[in-house]
């Protein structure tokens, strides 16, 4: 439009809404010098997610919405703008070789490694809907079997949107997110189907503890981790701040402890302190 800055519009009805490049940048910067995430390049999709809540809360500008989160001592409307902008996409059995490792190297290490307390401790830093933890919780009962009562190895589960836990927490997903799920795993683990639904079983719920949290902040860990899944995360985070919360979290685990990252994301080999085992596993060395 001739004599408008670049913008992206929103339409109620006949009357144009738009997203100014200034309230873009706004919202930018807060959710990453909140959060770490870096949505420099994410205009339109930020527009795409924002402008119905927008709308229909009358707030009729993207800086009128921005002035009302930050005068809102609730917090309601910064987990709003959380949750419609940041991505929850998982399902089961994603990148299962993690797991696989996780059963046949990392839990025989951790098992004899808190042979004394059993205590083992797994935190799962980007729970996003829950299936991976209850992923990881599913082979932690695989791998203890019959000693498994004896053991305290619930898994804590976090993540920074509360929408996303909320449904977590209720564990309900649809037939095809079970599809590559061996059938011993869904008549183990799941209720029986309810019109193509299935609900993990109370039993497993009670291994995984759910929170929110902000990687951003501070570690509130009182114990050292034996392993941390930190998985596609930090592809929305620039450099910088991945390196810092990479060194958070080789700070937070026991020597010899494990880190998980998703398969398409990298370390840079020349900063980090961790031993590689494979390109997205590493190791606190002992």
């Amino acid at each position: 439009m001739k004599g408008v800055p670049e913008t992206d519009m929103l339409y109620d009805g006949g009357r144009k809404t738009m997203i100014t490049d200034e309230e873009f940048l706004r919202i930018a910067a807060y959710m990453k010098s909140h959060y770490g995430i870096d949505l420099g390049q994410k205009k339109v999709i930020m527009n795409g997610r924002l402008e119905n809540r927008i709308k229909a809360g009358g707030w009729g500008t993207f800086n009128n919405f921005m002035d009302a989160m930050e005068k809102d001592q609730s917090g309601k409307l910064e987990k709003e703008l959380v949750n419609q902008l940041t991505t929850n996409y998982t399902y089961f059995m994603r990148e299962f070789e993690h797991f696989e490792f996780f059963k046949s190297q990392v839990l025989p290490w951790a098992k004899k490694k808190a042979e004394k307390t059993k205590d083992l401790r797994v935190w799962c830093g980007a729970a996003s809907t829950g299936e991976e933890p209850y992923m990881i919780a599913m082979v932690l009962k695989d791998f203890f079997g019959l000693e498994h009562n004896s053991w305290d190895t619930k898994v804590l589960a976090t993540d920074v949107s509360t929408k996303a836990l909320q449904r977590a927490v209720a564990g309900t997903y649809e037939e095809e997110a079970l599809k590559d799920m061996p059938d011993q795993w869904k008549r183990h683990f799941f209720q029986k189907p309810v019109a193509g639904r299935y609900t993990v079983t109370n039993e497993l719920k009670q291994e995984v503890l759910f929170r929110q949290f902000n990687l951003m902040s501070p570690f509130p860990f009182k114990k050292k981790m034996h392993t941390v899944f930190l998985r596609n995360v930090m592809i929305y985070f620039d450099s910088k701040t991945k390196q810092e919360l990479l060194q958070k979290v080789y700070d937070c685990l026991e020597p010899g402890g494990y880190l998980f990252i998703g398969m398409t994301e990298t370390l840079d080999r020349t900063q980090t302190p961790y031993q590689i085992i494979q390109p997205s596993i590493f190791r606190k060395r002992e």
